[in-house]
């Protein structure tokens, strides 16, 4: 025999770089899938959030369980989930309620979201839809809880406050400084625009304090739940012109009278004044 042949035959860079024949593609794919099949429900592999659309996926089931649990779900709750993730607490949202819609920006989260319920019992009770969740058209809800991106807090809180039919409750998980406005009152540092119509329009209540290392990444500032409830029958006045009102008299504060010289008054424009007195 050749000698060449030989070295060929004993080569075992050669039957390394040979490409996968489709029997052994059949056969790894099969094998995937009968992974799929047998994975768990909730189970879930690492994936990298993106932090620049404010993904910090909580991490800790302890804190999941406490935030579900004080959402008081029913069996024949519809519950709309914001920001999904990967998941971590749409699994057992899946568990205590009738169903749950989903609204999630990130198409890599939709896809993971929706492999953790494919084949279980819970992928019939789940319903994602892929978007922004500012600009889409809420669905009827019953209860809706959420691990919000900070840059969409505000808006978020707006449009929960205007959307009919009312819903029960939305437990929600905001950045702390953000949390504590919703609840400050006159006087306190934290008063402001946001204060005041979430007040006139809801009750809001602080449940729990959550530390930044529950998620992944960190994120830098500490986190808190609270809960809101729309007032039923809502207060009897025209919000628009409600909150044009309070956007001018607070806008008003940016402002504070000094004295340039003992026989003029003048209005020096600062960032810093204190409307808390509003």
């Amino acid at each position: 025999m050749p000698k060449n042949k030989r070295i060929r035959r004993s080569d075992p860079t050669a039957a390394s770089s040979a490409p996968y024949s489709l029997s052994d593609k059949s056969s790894s794919n099969n094998n995937d899938a009968s992974s799929s099949r047998n994975k768990p429900e909730g189970a879930s592999n690492l994936v990298a959030p993106n932090t620049s659309l404010g993904q910090h996926f909580l991490k800790n089931p302890a804190v999941v369980t406490a935030i579900v649990a004080k959402a008081g779900l029913k069996s024949t709750d519809t519950v709309l989930e914001i920001g999904p993730g990967t998941g971590n607490m749409t699994i057992p949202l899946l568990q205590q309620s009738k169903n749950v819609v989903a609204i999630e920006y990130d198409t890599r989260m939709v896809r993971e979201v929706l492999k953790r319920v494919e084949g279980t019992s819970s992928e019939r009770k789940l319903k994602v839809i892929q978007g922004d969740a500012i600009k889409t058209r809420f669905p009827f809800f019953d209860v809706c809880v959420a691990n919000v991106p900070y840059q969409i807090s505000s808006a978020l809180v707006f449009k929960l406050l205007s959307h009919r039919p009312m819903f029960r409750c939305a437990v929600m998980m905001f950045q702390e400084e953000f949390a504590l406005r919703l609840t400050a009152r006159p006087g306190e540092a934290l008063y402001c625009r946001l204060s005041v119509n979430c007040q006139l329009l809801a009750k809001v209540d602080q449940l729990m304090k959550v530390g930044r290392n529950n998620f992944r990444p960190p994120p830098k500032v500490e986190s808190r739940v609270v809960r809101i409830e729309l007032r039923n029958p809502p207060p009897p006045v025209n919000f628009t012109e409600w909150d044009g009102m309070v956007s001018y008299i607070l806008s008003i504060c940016v402002y504070t009278f000094c004295c340039k010289d003992e026989s003029k008054l003048y209005i020096e424009p600062t960032a810093s004044t204190n409307c808390a007195f509003i």
